[in-house]
């Protein structure tokens, strides 16, 4: 299946970060983002999350991935908050809550074809005993 999504990352530099490492961040998580330097942030855009989706397989946190997901979900969108510590060392860590000391990467997904659910569940598919399984199968 062909997906088509527009993926918007944003996060704040502070003064105290250094503005390459919170590119190596977001790159760590989406290697095919195009990121442009702005005023205190970075602004990247992507058209996928391979890279997000192998890492959420690896860490084995598709449940969680999946009820961020649902839980930022609006229209044909949905967002969510990750660590930006966490990023710089390759790891997908949600933010709830707290933001951490050096502040959140903010990611939205706009879904054009063929829908949030079925991008989701591209994404982070659903689980049955702690594995994968596929949505079509049932």
């Amino acid at each position: 299946m062909i997906y088509s999504v527009d993926v918007q990352i944003t996060t704040p530099v502070r003064e105290t970060e250094l503005p390459d490492r919170v590119e190596r961040a977001i790159e760590n998580l989406f290697p095919e983002a195009e990121v442009e330097h702005g005023e205190g942030e970075l602004l990247a855009t992507a058209h996928g999350m391979e890279r997000f989706s192998e890492l959420l397989h690896e860490q084995e946190i598709l449940d969680t991935a999946r009820g961020q997901f649902f839980d930022g979900r609006r229209g044909d969108a949905f967002s969510f908050d990750l660590k930006k510590q966490a990023a710089f060392e390759g790891r997908v860590n949600f933010a709830v809550g707290s933001p951490g000391e050096l502040g959140t990467i903010h990611v939205r997904v706009k879904v054009e074809e063929p829908s949030v659910e079925a991008y989701v569940d591209h994404v982070a598919p659903p689980t049955q005993e702690g594995r994968p399984v596929d949505p079509d199968d049932g």
